[in-house]
This record gives C-alpha cells, structure tokens and sequence, in this order.
C-alpha cells in the first residue's frame, strides 16, 4: 500500500528502458565532436580560471571584499572544469560511461555543487552590487569579515543541496544520452517525494537565485537613471568611487547574464522531462542544452581579459595626456588620479 501511494506503479526510470543505462545514444561521430568540443572547453575554463585564481593569491594579503567573491567564483568554475569535463570526454570517445554507479553519482555531485555555487556566488555578488549603488551607506560597514561569512554560506548552501541526492532525498542518474549524470529530473514522474525534491531543486538553485539577480539589477538601472544629476552635484572623489562602482556592476552583470544564457536552455530541458510526457525531449535535442550549460565557466576569465585590455588602453591614453601637465594640474595632485585609475582597473577583474 505503501508502494502504491508514493510511487507511479507505470513509471520505470529511463535509464533502464533500453537495457544499458551507460550506453551512448548518439553516434559515435556525435559523441567524438562532443568530446573535442568539451575537451577545448575544459581547457579554456581550467587554464583561465587558474590564471585568476592565482593572481589573486599572489596578493591575496591585499583582497578587497569583492575580490575575494572574483577568486571564490574562479575556484567554483575552475573546479567543475578539473572534476567534470574529463570524465564526459572519455566517456564520449569510449561510446558509453565508463566509471559505473559510483563514477556517476561523484559525476552528478561534482557538477551540482560547483554550478550551484557558482550560481549563489553570482547572487551574493548582485545583492552587493544592488546594496552599494542603491544604498550608499551599505558600503562603509561591509568588511573582509563580512564577505568570509558570505563565502562560508555560499559553499554550505551548495553543498546542502549537492548531497541531499546522495543521502536519500533525490538522486543522480545517466542523462538520456548515456555518456553524461546528472540530476534526476525524472524521480517526479515516480513519487511524491521525487516531486518535491525537484520543485525544491528548481526554486531555490535556479529561480530564486536568478530572481534576486535579476531583481538587483533592474533597480540598479533605474537607480542609475534617476540619481545621474544628483551625482553630479557631488565632488570629484564621490564621483570617481560612484563610477568604480558601476564598472563593478556592469562586470557582475555580463557574468550573471553569460551564466544564465548557459544554464536556462538545460533548465527548460530539464522541466520539461521532468513533468512532460516519457521521452518528450528527443535524444539530439537534450544533449545541446547540456553541451551549452558545460560551457558557462569559460566565460569568466573571458571578460576579465577583454576588460582588463580595454582598460589598460584607456590607461595608456591617460599617460599620454598627461605627458606636459600644466603647473594648475600639478597642484591638483594627477598622482592621485593615477593611482584611482590603477585601483579601478585592477577592481574591473571582479
């Protein structure tokens, strides 16, 4: 009776419908591109998120609060590309998953944990960003005490959700196409419990997460638009830490935004082979969401870069302005100027 009442008596778990449940489903020409396309990928995202990760610890005596939410974002991305990617390229080549029941639960765990705490590392981020341009005074108390205690709650958040699988509530499973785990979306077609723990799942490492994301910076943008004079009024050094800030912000955000592009596709994937009808997202079509969502750590360091060139440019050109001060811009102390303008490019990596 128990049996009847928690679990679907029709539903069998996909993975066992066609025997194997680590067999590919894909050609082998699929899976070899598949394989490269991930192994280029994995290269990338390990080699530019160690680059972050160690200049960071070079000076990491000198760390600002939002730095040290940079380096934590680095390591989560750095470690899904270590622990994550090689095992999906082996398998690609190999036709079929290769590290059984085990492999595959490690697999499932590793690339939850690090994707949703890469995911809460961007929220904590938005919500400093959304504190530090819409309530001004947020900025004088926040503290390198502060932001440990949020990096603290970021790795046990993700870590709580990460292992519930593992313990009971939930679990980890082939993807549809064979060489890949993952969360099992399906466990909601067989009970109640396996509803609960996927709505559970959705609505606190995707939709509230990306909701205060989102949130943070639509009012941002209409602070922004509606303080423009009053900050002009203000004096230069207000000025200059206000226009820092909203480089940090415009930074956070082109994260945040490549993140979510990633995921959402796999998201929407997900829902739908959760709740929809047994096979109602095609083989060829599952694998592309999830191609997509492996590729999110790379884009990090991408924008660093790309912003650390631009501003080494606008840097270079400030230098030759600067090359015959006049006797009044000496008394204006250009040192100083040039010293804010070495902070905020080093800042922009965040």
């Amino acid at each position: 009776m128990e049996n009847e009442t928690w679990t679907h008596p029709s539903y069998i778990p996909h993975y066992l419908l066609r025997g194997d449940p680590f067999a590919s489903r894909l050609s082998k020409e699929a899976d070899i591109i598949a394989a490269f396309y991930i192994c280029i990928i994995g290269i990338m995202s390990a080699t530019g998120n160690g680059y972050v990760i160690y200049m960071t610890i070079k000076r990491k005596s000198k760390l600002k609060p939002p730095e040290l939410m940079t380096v934590n974002l680095a390591v989560f991305d750095f470690g899904i590309s270590v622990t994550g990617k090689p095992f999906f390229v082996v398998s690609s080549f190999a036709h079929r998953w290769l590290f059984g029941w085990e492999g595959c639960r490690f697999y499932g765990w590793a690339g939850f944990f690090f994707g949703c705490g890469s995911l809460i590392t961007m929220t904590v981020v938005s919500l400093d960003r959304y504190l530090k341009i819409c309530h001004l005074r947020y900025g004088t108390w926040l503290k390198r005490q502060h932001a440990f205690l949020c990096l603290v709650f970021v790795w046990m958040y993700a870590a709580f959700w990460a292992t519930m699988p593992l313990v009971g509530w939930g679990n980890y499973a082939p993807e549809p196409f064979g060489t890949s785990c993952t969360l099992d979306w399906w466990l909601a077609q067989a009970s109640v419990s396996g509803q609960s723990f996927v709505v559970a799942i959705l609505f606190f490492c995707l939709v509230l997460p990306a909701g205060i994301i989102v949130f943070s910076y639509v009012m941002i943008i209409f602070k922004v638009k509606s303080s423009a004079k009053e900050i002009s009024n203000f004096d230069a050094r207000i000025k200059n830490s206000h226009n820092l800030e909203i480089k940090l912000t415009k930074v956070a955000m082109l994260i945040c935004a490549g993140f979510l592009i990633a995921w959402i596709p796999y998201a929407v994937v997900s829902v739908v082979s959760a709740f929809g009808e047994p096979d109602s997202v095609p083989i060829s079509v599952s694998v592309i969401p999830t191609l997509l969502a492996k590729s999110s750590a790379m884009y990090n360091p991408i924008i660093y870069q790309v912003l650390d060139l631009k501003n080494s440019c606008m840097k270079s050109s400030c230098f030759k302005g600067l090359k015959k001060p006049s006797q009044k811009a000496k008394t204006q102390e250009p040192g100083e100027n040039s010293r804010q303008e070495t902070t905020n490019i080093h800042d922009d990596r965040q």
